[in-house]
């Protein structure tokens, strides 16, 4: 692998922690807690590699729909694992972020969540921004409402807008479009993460499980990233 080509920007769909509960005869919420740990595992891997910043989908929009037991757990992790690691953050200089909706979250989790946030703005590391109660498709209607609010007060003019002003408005408006998308467990979907930030990402699948996935299978996608022409429409003479 080439330490000066690592994508600058990489996000994983972090799939299969029910898959892999299951096959141990675990509860989903046991296949959350070992993704968990992965979690922390990568963001540390990622760190060490030089990637600037690596961006996890934790809990989508839809997730709402599961079980009532298994949401609450969900919910519970941004909190537990800032408790457990966020003076790592700080000694690592990696900067947390999360990205989404905070209107469903309770007082106390969007607290727990900007005091990281505060305590970390200034590291200058690797960039872990969580998308959290995330959607795409949610945060690009946001977009334009907030677009369209600018224009019936004539802070922008309709024939101004364009691809810069749109993702000015997204959540992700510091952030670099995703180089690398990295998607665990075999299956071939986006499930609504990320559309416009991806839109010329490479793309990679594998069927190891979230809890299973190692620095070893980051490293292989990073290597199958290296191996690829990136023309972004264009053609190479």
């Amino acid at each position: 692998m080439e330490l000066n080509r690592v994508p600058a920007h990489v996000a994983i769909i972090m799939d299969g922690n029910g898959t892999w509960a299951k096959k141990r005869g675990l509860t989903r919420n046991m296949g959350h807690r070992k993704g968990a740990k992965t979690l922390v595992d990568i963001v540390r891997a990622s760190n060490e590699l030089g990637i600037k910043y690596l961006t996890v989908f934790a809990f989508s929009t839809e997730n709402w729909k599961r079980p009532k037991e298994e949401v609450d757990y969900l919910m519970s992790l941004p909190e537990s694992l800032l408790n457990d690691y966020q003076d790592d953050l700080i000694k690592d200089n990696i900067r947390f972020r999360v990205i989404g909706s905070r209107k469903e979250l309770q007082k106390e989790q969007v607290e727990k969540i900007e005091e990281a946030e505060e305590k970390t703005k200034n590291n200058t590391g690797l960039q872990l921004i969580v998308a959290f109660n995330y959607g795409s498709q949610d945060e690009i209607v946001e977009a334009t409402k907030g677009i369209v609010k600018e224009v019936l007060k004539n802070k922008v003019k309709i024939e101004d807008i364009n691809k810069d002003v749109i993702s000015k408005h997204l959540y992700t408006k510091d952030i670099p479009p995703v180089d690398l998308l990295i998607r665990t467990s075999g299956q071939y979907r986006i499930s609504n993460f990320l559309l416009w930030q991806i839109s010329y990402s490479e793309i990679y699948f594998t069927k190891i499980l979230w809890p299973d996935f190692k620095k070893k299978d980051l490293e292989k996608a990073i290597l199958s990233y290296q191996g690829r022409d990136r023309r972004f429409g264009g053609i190479k003479e």
